[in-house]
């Protein structure tokens, strides 16, 4: 006789084949275009058997991007306890090349919806702003101190993000232009590293007498990014 604990692992081994099912009909078709029967059929179940695990697409597409959101916002959130710039931006670019590489088509997904309106990502912008505004104010911080050059936080970010998510949006082309094989991979660790000595190299301050001195008003307030600090 099956106990419950096995049959509790077989259950969420089958909802694991089910949603990666999904989210690769969703990368290639969004929400619209895909069908359940389409789910099943890739996931290798009846379509009767499929909606005894989930009610819908819909409630499967949403599972998905909560989880997708939750996982970039965790990867930088676990390493931003460090204060040092280079240990924090060079560990997060390399969870988020090796996101892009391993799980191209939730990228794809979640670029796929923001580009047809973001319709199914209202109820997480705010949440994903106050995730954004901190990791912010956390680079801000490293302008004040004087560790790194005076930059556009948020613009930053996006440019991480443009760099890193390239690599599974457009991973046809990079595979074309390099020439690689069905068998070959694209190198995490490299792609990482040129992109963290990029970003880096243009940000970092060499020596205490490189850094910028602090931009000050009337008042003798540190000036930031339109705001004052003390």
């Amino acid at each position: 006789m099956n106990s419950r604990p096995d049959f509790a692992r077989r259950r969420e081994a089958l909802y694991e084949r089910i949603r990666e099912a999904a989210i690769a009909e969703f990368a290639e078709h969004g929400l619209r275009g895909t069908t359940t029967q389409a789910i099943a059929d890739r996931a290798g179940l009846t379509k009767t058997k499929l909606h005894y695990y989930i009610s819908g697409k819909e409630e499967l597409y949403q599972d998905v991007i909560d989880q997708i959101i939750g996982i970039w916002a965790d990867l930088f959130d676990g390493i931003a306890v460090s204060r040092d710039p280079e240990t924090v931006l060079r560990a997060y670019i390399v969870r988020k090349v090796r996101f892009s590489l391993e799980h191209p088509n939730k990228v794809k997904l979640f670029t796929n919806e923001v580009m047809r309106d973001a319709g199914m990502l209202q109820d997480h912008w705010l949440r994903s702003r106050a995730d954004v505004r901190r990791s912010a104010s956390l680079i801000e911080s490293w302008v004040a101190e004087g560790v790194v050059r005076p930059v556009d936080p948020f613009l930053l970010l996006f440019h991480i993000w443009a760099m890193t998510e390239y690599y599974a949006v457009m991973a046809k082309q990079i595979r074309f232009f390099l020439d690689l094989g069905e068998s070959d991979t694209v190198k995490a660790e490299h792609v990482a590293s040129e992109i963290a000595d990029m970003v880096l190299n243009g940000l970092l301050v060499a020596d205490a007498d490189d850094r910028p001195a602090p931009r000050l008003n009337e008042s003798g307030v540190r000036v930031m990014r339109g705001k004052t600090s003390r």
